[in-house]
């Protein structure tokens, strides 16, 4: 049983010292306006969730503009630029959505 708690003490503490390690650098601060629909933590996952699809979709979209107008390499330099684009705007579009203003720290 005392082995048994000291398992979960350890178990505990090494779960609190890996959460530590997360990097949360570049997350945006977000900043409620009126009444937010959730609460941060969510609307940030949801809102992430919305921009990756976008980059995902502008990257293909990308590919198959270059495609139909014969360049027989999409310029991979301009097709990141574009979906970063695409997704960064489609979260600021999410996140105002959910009630929030972002705040980046530069």
């Amino acid at each position: 049983m005392v082995v048994g708690i000291f398992r979960a003490l350890g178990v505990a503490a090494m779960m609190m010292a890996l959460a530590g390690c997360i990097d949360r650098a570049n997350e945006p601060v977000l900043l409620a306006i009126g009444v937010p629909v959730n609460p941060p933590g969510v609307a940030h996952s949801i809102c992430m969730t919305d921009g990756n699809a976008m980059y995902g979709e502008a990257k293909r979209q990308y590919e198959v503009r270059a495609q139909l107008t014969g360049y027989a390499q999409a310029d991979a330099l301009e097709a990141e630029t574009i979906a970063r684009a695409a997704a960064h705007r489609q979260y600021v579009a999410c996140i105002s959505a959910q009630g929030y203003r972002t705040l980046y720290a530069n």
